[in-house]
């Protein structure tokens, strides 16, 4: 069955594909229509409903699996289809929406692994008795979650998949800067997004709940770390339960992107680092997957809506890895 980028620009499209989301908007011409994002697991793609009718708006509500007909075309830059027509997918088609959820690229067996490896090196008592404890908490949530509703790690597994690639990056890291905290550095990279399996709905038309956007997952690990202490009865107020708060509500690096605090300490400020690296990485490496040699993606928004190069040379050394 053809996937969405399987189609080139001016190819006519003919597939079922999944609502990611609807939003409903208003012309110059004060009529309605709904902006949507397509969704299966090759990627996401953009299309706009015109003309639409309450009924409309009814039918074609995000998680709905969709038989579409119309036109691949380019806008601005970006990829996104002319529609032609839509219903919605019968009793006897492909309608169960996670066959066409995108999934995190190696498997939860092996993302589990790499948490328990990296579990055994935060040797700190304290760090080491609230992760497991936080983490018991949401682990079959955890290892199902997306990471964001748009942009990096979009996807089921998305949120481990992050992690794990952060992990993996601190490890690295801490055989160069030998003076970092390793249990202090893990510990902040394992809990520094956990709040997200809070903050969105799951990998299914991923949006945000309500209590994601009246607090936000930075407060709600924070929150988290206070349970656990109070459980495990462990002094909030000992330097390491201190540290570790830190560096989970500084990680955003910049108060007017969310964090209460900017990094004040070396692992507080390379988990920032980290995550921005893991974050730019996923969004370039997602663009170009869809993109032919020789050509520029798509626009990146969160990357200031750059276009990134996809190389035709490939270095015989690394290619044959």
């Amino acid at each position: 069955m053809k996937k969405i980028y399987d189609y080139q620009k001016d190819d006519q499209v003919n597939l079922y594909v999944l609502i990611k989301s609807a939003d409903e908007k208003i012309t110059r011409t004060n009529k309605p229509y709904l902006s949507f994002t397509f969704q299966d697991t090759s990627g996401e793609i953009s299309a706009n409903y015109w003309d639409v009718t309450p009924e409309d708006i009814e039918k074609f509500k995000p998680g709905t699996v969709i038989r579409l007909e119309g036109k691949r075309e380019e806008y601005k830059g970006n990829p996104q289809i002319r529609i032609n027509a839509i219903r919605p997918a019968k009793e006897d088609e492909p309608n169960n929406p996670e066959l066409y959820v995108e999934r995190a690229p190696i498997n939860k067996d092996k993302m589990v692994e790499e948490f328990n490896h990296a579990l055994f090196d935060i040797t700190n008592a304290n760090m080491n008795r609230i992760v497991r404890f936080i983490m018991k908490k949401y682990q079959h949530d955890f290892f199902q979650s997306p990471a964001a509703k748009t942009n990096h790690h979009a996807f089921m597994g998305g949120l481990a998949y992050h992690t794990v690639s952060m992990l993996r990056i601190a490890r690295s890291l801490s055989e160069i800067y030998t003076d970092l905290d390793v249990s202090l550095l893990f510990s902040g990279v394992i809990l520094h997004d956990v709040g997200k399996v809070v903050e969105l709905s799951g990998p299914t038309a991923t949006d945000y709940t309500l209590e994601g956007k009246l607090i936000g997952h930075i407060v709600m690990i924070n929150e988290d770390i206070v349970r656990a202490c109070r459980e495990l009865k462990i002094d909030e107020d000992h330097e390491d339960v201190l540290l570790l708060k830190h560096t989970v509500l500084a990680h955003h690096g910049e108060l007017e992107y969310g964090s209460p605090v900017r990094p004040l300490i070396p692992e507080a400020e390379m988990i920032h680092y980290i995550d921005q690296i893991d974050a730019k990485m996923n969004m370039i490496s997602s663009a170009l997957r869809k993109t032919e040699p020789g050509e520029f993606s798509e626009r990146v928004w969160a990357m200031n809506n750059r276009s990134f190069y996809k190389k035709t040379y490939i270095n015989p050394a690394s290619d044959s890895k």
